[in-house]
This record gives C-alpha cells, structure tokens and sequence, in this order.
C-alpha cells in the first residue's frame, strides 16, 4: 500500500508509465465494472493509524458503513470494523456510484472525528480497494477471512469475542455449527497474507 513512497524517484516514473500503459488509474487502485458481483472492499486509516480504537467511535462508524451500504449497495454479506480499517463482502450494482457513497462515508466521519478529536485537517482515510469475488470458494474464503481479521491482528482469540462484526449474525441465523463448516471447507490458506505489509 505504501510501497510508492519508498520508491525513488525513477522507480514511481517507471510505474507511472506502466498503469498508464495498461490503462490504469495513476496512483490509485483500479475498480473494474462487474454489476452485481459481490466484491471484498476494504479500507484503512491512513498510515494504518488507530483512528476508531475507541469502543463507541468503532460502534458509530459500524453504523453509519451499515446504513451507507444498504443505501447504495446490494446484499452485504459480511462486514468487520478495526480500529485502523474494515472489511466488507458487498454486492454491487454500480462501481461509481459505490465509490462515491464511500468517498461521502470517508469525507464525512472524517470531519467528525477530526471535530471531536481537535485535528483539524488530518487525513483520516487512505482510499479503498476492492477484489471482485471470482468462485464459491473464494465467496466463503473472504467470509471467513473477514470473521477472522480482529484474531489475525491480536485484538481478541475468537471471533465471537469481537462485537463489531457480521459474525454475530451469523451465529445468530445460522448458528456455531453453519460456521465451523465453512471455516472447515473453505481455509483461509495464505489469504491476505500480504496485504497489511507497509
């Protein structure tokens, strides 16, 4: 994610040069046009940043994902809230539009939380990035990648342990057994491995 910033000044030309080639944004992450596929979409705080560690400010940002998810989304099938990012298995119609009820998300609890915290002009959020979901088993794999993130980063053991997640639903419709199934048939593997590595 921050790999640009540790490159020289001939190395960002040379990959520059190269997105532009292959008809890439610049300096941000391509969102391809798939309609109605499901897609993990994660976002971080900028430098990775412990921003919604507070227990209430995690609570409220839960929310208001939530409520901009089902506004501009279809069927989110799972969502995780830390302290410096999130997760979210989404189905979604319309990238751009996506893209804009989540730059609205970010711009707008950024300001909040910059009020609240006195840090005027801070930046909060750095972008999202998405995977178009490709299989079934890559569907359940990030499900329970998803589930697994707050155990993966040390914040609790099991993933029931951690309140701002769309495990509880889970547990709550399709029960403990439902979970342990997937979590048996669809491993995690190596997924994700590098993606928090700055």
């Amino acid at each position: 994610m921050y790999d640009y910033r540790r490159m020289t000044e001939a190395q960002r030309k040379t990959i520059v040069q190269a997105r532009i080639q292959h008809g890439l944004p610049w300096h941000r992450p391509p969102h391809p046009d798939a309609p109605g596929e499901y897609r993990i979409v994660t976002a971080a705080c900028y430098e990775h940043k412990h921003i919604l560690a507070r227990e209430q400010r995690l609570q409220w940002f839960e929310t208001r994902l939530l409520d901009t998810l089902k506004a501009c989304a279809g069927h989110c099938a799972a969502w995780c809230v830390l302290p410096n990012h999130y997760h979210v298995l989404v189905q979604i119609g319309d990238m751009k539009a996506f893209g804009r009820a989540i730059g609205q998300l970010h711009g707008g609890t950024s300001f909040e939380m910059n009020q609240e915290d006195n840090k005027r002009g801070r930046q909060v959020w750095y972008r999202c990035s998405d995977r178009v979901i490709r299989s079934e088993r890559h569907f359940y794999a990030t499900l329970n990648y998803i589930h697994h993130n707050p155990v993966k980063h040390g914040y609790v053991d099991k993933w029931q342990d951690w309140p701002f997640s769309s495990v509880h639903w889970y547990l709550e419709t399709q029960g403990r057994d439902w979970l342990k199934e997937i979590w048996a048939e669809f491993p995690l593997l190596s997924y994700g491995d590098k993606w928090d590595v700055m």
